[in-house]
């Protein structure tokens, strides 16, 4: 096919667009940021993960990434440990990465088990252990959340606590 056909392959397709009111050529745009991380929402979130990891105790850092595990915003909260950075911004990177969550993935990654030696692979961002989770909208995947700085457990809980407070959070954006 040459450009002059593919033109006119391409019109022709508009014209048929056109005809039945899509929305592709009727100016809509749409605005929802329902399906989009975006900074304002990824920081909101991560303000109630830390209120959460505030009353519990625990010196949080929460990362909060798109859905191709590129990093929108990270905090830590004052006293969390250095290391914890590095943990929650890769706990985002293995959810969004892999679509589930790390503590999911702990027991795939087991001698023996489908998984095992996955942590070595990506220059070693995959994380094993609990603290990050996908977050979900209507359905679709918009980012994940990864927490560090407890417990395994306790990360697991406020990551699971942050996946659950993201419907909240875009509600009232």
């Amino acid at each position: 096919m040459n450009e002059q056909e593919i033109s006119g392959v391409v019109q022709a397709v508009l014209e048929g667009m056109k005809n039945t009111g899509s929305a592709h050529t009727s100016g809509h745009v749409c605005k929802c940021k329902k399906h989009k991380m975006t900074l304002d929402t990824a920081n909101a979130l991560i303000q109630k993960v830390r209120e959460k990891a505030e009353w519990m105790g625990v010196r949080a850092v929460v990362a909060v990434a798109d859905q191709a595990g590129r990093p929108v915003a990270v905090q830590s909260m004052d006293g969390a440990y250095i290391a914890s950075f590095d943990i929650a911004l890769n706990k985002s990177f293995t959810s969004a990465s892999l679509k589930m969550s790390t503590e999911a993935l702990s027991h795939l990654c087991q001698p023996g088990q489908s998984l095992y030696g996955i942590q070595f692979t990506n220059d070693g961002k995959i994380v094993i252990f609990g603290g990050g989770e996908v977050l979900e909208a209507e359905g679709k995947m918009v980012g994940a959340i990864g927490v560090s700085g407890g417990t395994a457990e306790q990360d697991t809980e406020l990551a699971a606590y942050g996946r659950e407070v993201f419907k909240e959070v875009i509600a009232c954006l």
